[in-house]
């Protein structure tokens, strides 16, 4: 079968690869590929900067926002062929850390986890794949055209499982949020928080085309200007920082509202100086009894979450954010930089 590999920390060693067909062991299902989402991740990845093939192989399977169908099922599962799943990304050590031992491996403790396309493990970017039937979740039949969303859509909803938990400390009665950066993460964190009541405030560098339309038809408010800006306008409850853009995290730290909770989910890179009085924004934080904190991967139980928020959500709007479909054996134009794309997906 044909499968998407790449040999880590090699640049320009991705390519659409003949690879054998996988055979199910105890307790997994065959799964016949049908799409992939393509993110920041995979072409990082792809160009060299990190990524570890599983041991005693060379080339690593890319893919991580995977969608199937359920070719064969194993004994004693609730799955049944036919089904539409999603592959979980993240497996706990062997020897899990208490934090894993509890199904809560995207908070381990002592990094010896692996990750499907990304660390010591094969991902879902082949035409077969198989799945250990407690890390697949089973998907509404609607969602086949969308399914890879579920993915980074798990990104969002454990943030918002967090920021609520946060929030619940105390007395909490939220009302506005402000999203920086209307990328996938982005768009999608604005949708689960129109999908929660709140006035949502999005924040992006572009000034016209689909970014800022979809977030129009999700009823929210776009801006392209500044967090400080912004804030004075809608004085955000919550902020979810989906960039890792240096000013904007810090910006996002000092404009909240009081008991503000600020949620980073973008990586940022090295190597950038930003001027800041920390003594006032640590004063702020304090005084205000702020929050901020940081939140990447998911459990199962964030998967759950985001299965129920992609049904619930307008199929025609989700859609759109998959701004381009290609086949993979052409799967080296997924790895082009685009500025206009918003979710790139191949077909498998």
């Amino acid at each position: 079968m044909r499968a998407l590999t790449v040999v880590p920390l090699q640049a320009g060693s991705l390519a659409v690869t003949d690879v054998p067909d996988p055979e199910p062991g105890q307790g997994e299902l065959l799964v016949e590929g049908i799409a992939l989402g393509v993110c920041g991740t995979d072409r990082e990845i792809a160009s060299g900067e990190y990524g570890w093939a599983p041991p005693g192989s060379e080339r690593l399977v890319l893919g991580h926002e995977s969608l199937g169908r359920v070719r064969t099922a194993a004994p004693g599962t609730s799955f049944t062929p036919g089904d539409l799943v999603v592959g979980i990304v993240r497996r706990p050590d062997p020897d899990p850390c208490p934090a894993c031992a509890r199904g809560e491996f995207d908070m381990c403790r002592n990094g010896k986890y692996v990750e499907r396309g990304i660390k010591e493990i094969h991902g879902y970017g082949s035409e077969l794949w198989t799945v250990e039937a407690d890390y697949a979740v089973k998907l509404d039949p609607a969602l086949e055209s969308v399914g890879m969303l579920l993915e980074p859509t798990t990104v969002v909803a454990k943030a918002w499982d967090h920021i609520e938990r946060i929030g619940n400390r105390a007395w909490w009665g939220p009302k506005r949020v402000l999203v920086t950066g209307a990328g996938p993460i982005g768009q999608l964190a604005a949708l689960l928080g129109v999908q929660r009541g709140l006035e949502v405030h999005v924040l992006d560098r572009v000034e016209g085309g689909l970014k800022p339309a979809l977030i129009e038809q999700l009823g929210a408010h776009y801006h392209h200007s500044s967090i400080p800006e912004v804030a004075k306008k809608a004085m955000p409850d919550v902020i979810i920082e989906a960039t890792g853009a240096a000013r904007l995290v810090l910006d996002a730290m000092e404009y909240n509202a009081a008991a503000g909770i600020v949620c980073l989910t973008g990586v940022s890179t090295g190597g950038h100086t930003v001027g800041i009085d920390a003594g006032q924004v640590n004063r702020q934080i304090v005084l205000e009894n702020d929050v901020v904190f940081g939140s990447v991967n998911a459990n199962r139980h964030h998967y759950e979450m985001a299965a129920d928020a992609l049904a619930k959500a307008d199929q025609r709007w989700l859609e759109q954010l998959i701004t381009k479909r290609i086949p993979l054996e052409r799967a080296a134009e997924a790895f082009e930089p685009s500025g206009d794309d918003i979710k790139v997906v191949l077909e498998l």
